[in-house]
């Protein structure tokens, strides 16, 4: 059933790359208010698609940007669910000098499509809306049931989408769901997600005295906040990079042999990081190597710092107070209210005499996010990516945090495939943002061996 599928959706190569494009010209940047008509325009596109597919579909309102919800369901109750993750959201263009090519006008060039929001996410999620209209456009009855649930906040930190999930749970029912919001090793290397980190991220305040002083005058005589931040900060580490904080790592996962074996064929080294990131060398934890780092092992890290006068010039003043900007990411089994309670309790522990500290938590704790890689329904996943692309895929720990994962577990608590088409290399989030075409095809097929392999 599936090789006639997939050459059926060879044949229409053409007509899916063009659908793809017109999806993109719209500009659909959820950050932007005056892009909230072109938000909506994307979801009403995205809906009337896949009515003529097809499927019944509709926009749902959730108190911020819409989103879209189809289905298929003529199965029948005893074929499983699948239900489709996506956004249709876009990050904002600017620079927009740095573009090749207008970001809203996407345009392929040497079989690579440029255009914001090519590889994060429309044209991921579109990979597997076309591998329906491939079953459907033939009357080929799809082999499960197929929902959709596309939005249009997560580039903004979906703030309504939890919401949503919890008041349609039902509605939202599934068996499996599958998200391809993420990379593949390589063109031909595919991999599967299946621990993601959590986040905590706040700012804390160091204040010395009611307002900016005469460096001649007072200093020496009392507390200089940038000083005692600074001194507080760097005991949060040793010199190796292992974080200090009394009870961080007690909750932290022991990998097992398997995830050391899988981690180790993850094409990663040190002279890649070096390259992608420009630093010297690389650096932390003794004992575990760059890609065990990144997915295995929490962070402690300084995102931003300030104090004083930063202008250009001399300005002798004692800064009344002291900033800096601190996340963590977090494995799984870490709460982050209970890191976040640490972490408080240990710097008030190092503020010398004559230092308040204050804190305000930015963004709220997100948890890591740990899947069966076991699983039938990840397994069937499993078969159709090593199907497509001629490898088995390598089960990966992601460093980064998907929010959704974590409601989607919570409410429908469901086996969650986290299987992606695009490259690391898509500049997603940057100008010039691409989607090699050959990836949106082999999307296409993954999707239509997953569907008939679940």
């Amino acid at each position: 059933m599936s090789d006639l599928v997939i050459a059926y959706a060879q044949q229409q190569r053409e007509k899916y790359l063009n659908d793809l494009i017109e999806y993109l010209a719209i500009p659909s940047v959820s950050a932007q208010p005056q892009h909230k008509q072109d938000v909506n325009r994307a979801a009403a596109w995205l809906c009337d698609h896949l009515r003529v597919i097809g499927m019944e579909a509709r926009v749902m309102e959730t108190g911020g940007h819409p989103v879209v919800y189809a289905e298929w369901l003529s199965a029948g109750a005893n074929r499983p669910t699948v239900l489709v993750y996506g956004h249709y959201d876009v990050q904002p263009a600017e620079p927009l000098d740095l573009w090749r090519s207008d970001p809203f006008a996407a345009v392929i060039r040497d079989g690579v499509i440029y255009g914001r929001g090519s590889s994060d996410n429309k044209g991921q999620h579109m990979a597997h809306i076309k591998a329906v209209e491939s079953f459907l456009a033939q009357k080929t009855p799809l082999p499960v049931n197929v929902k959709f649930l596309i939005e249009g906040e997560e580039e903004i930190g979906g703030p309504h989408l939890g919401a949503f999930i919890a008041a349609n749970k039902q509605l939202l029912a599934c068996d499996v769901i599958m998200i391809s919001d993420s990379a593949l090793l390589a063109p031909d290397q595919p991999s599967l997600l299946y621990a993601l980190r959590g986040l905590l991220y706040f700012e804390v305040e160091a204040r010395c005295a009611a307002h900016d002083l005469h460096s001649g005058s007072y200093g020496g005589n009392v507390q200089n906040p940038a000083m005692a931040l600074a001194q507080i900060l760097a005991r949060l580490k040793d010199e190796h990079g292992h974080i200090t904080v009394p009870a961080f790592y007690d909750a932290v996962r022991v990998l097992d042999s398997f995830e050391r074996a899988e981690i180790a064929r993850i094409p990663m080294s040190e002279q890649q990081i070096m390259a992608e990131s420009g630093a010297s060398q690389v650096f932390g934890e003794p004992g575990y190597n760059v890609a065990e780092r990144m997915g295995a092992r929490p962070t402690l890290e300084i995102n931003g710092l300030w104090s004083g006068y930063t202008g250009e010039g001399a300005k002798t003043v004692l800064p009344a107070t002291a900033h800096a900007k601190i996340s963590c990411r977090l494995v799984p089994h870490q709460n982050p209210a209970e890191i976040y309670k640490s972490v408080v309790e240990y710097m008030q522990a190092l503020t010398p005499p004559g230092v308040s500290l204050s804190f305000k938590v930015l963004q709220e704790g997100t948890r890591g996010t740990l899947i069966d890689r076991d699983a039938p329904q990840i397994q069937a996943a499993a078969r159709a990516a090593q199907a497509t692309y001629g490898k088995a895929p390598i089960y990966v720990l992601e460093g980064g945090s998907i929010p959704v994962v974590n409601d989607f577990q919570d409410v429908l608590g469901k086996p969650i495939a986290l299987l992606g088409f695009g490259l690391s290399s898509d500049n997603i989030h940057a100008p010039d943002e691409h989607y090699p075409v050959r990836c949106y095809e082999k999307g296409i097929e993954a999707s239509i061996r997953f569907l008939t392999e679940l």
